[in-house]
């Protein structure tokens, strides 16, 4: 195998691992397995590494602009994180299908994507050039169903307010300034 195909796997399983973990700042926990060790705290407990200039998105809702990658329509900002290597994730739920997030992305991106997990489902877009040097998760969006075998969905970390749980979780991971070559 490539780093890259294992960049993107490591970067997803991490992404995995830290939705599960966010769900216990939910009311009710997720019904998901949790085979790995708890991942480190997110990095709103935390000071952020210095980043590059530019490489920071500003406080508040990110958004299309600032991330430089399409956000599916009615998703809602969940939280982000730092991934190291002056880069960020960021994590959006949507009460969509994964089949109809996954065929937007499709569209939008005109990418295929990957499936790389079958149970739950999990499609992988990598949208630029992972530099293993330099980035911690190659730039790009995953999709994952938080609605197979039987799930409720993934639990509102906002309490009170709707969607009480979305089908579908996404992860956007910007292009760094300079990544694109």
């Amino acid at each position: 195998m490539s780093s890259w195909t294992h960049a993107g796997r490591a970067a997803t399983v991490l992404f995995l691992l830290v939705l599960s973990s966010a769900g216990a700042f939910a009311q009710e926990k997720p019904p998901v397995p949790k085979p790995f060790p708890k991942p480190p705290e997110p990095a709103q407990t935390k000071p952020a590494p210095p980043q590059q200039p530019g490489a920071s998105i500003p406080a508040g809702s990110p958004n299309e602009v600032t991330l430089g990658l399409p956000i599916y329509p009615a998703a809602q900002f969940l939280a982000s994180y730092d991934a190291g290597q002056g880069q960020r994730y960021y994590i959006f739920g949507v009460a969509a299908s994964f089949a109809d997030v996954v065929a937007y992305y499709k569209s939008v991106l005109k990418l295929k994507g990957e499936l790389i997990f079958d149970e739950p489902p999990t499609q992988m877009f990598e949208v630029g050039r992972f530099k293993e040097d330099a980035m911690a998760f190659p730039p790009g969006v995953t999709v994952k169903d938080y609605t197979w075998g039987g799930l409720g969905g993934y639990p509102n970390p906002k309490r009170g307010v709707e969607p009480r749980r979305f089908s579908t979780i996404i992860q956007i991971v910007p292009i760094p300034p300079g990544g694109q070559d």
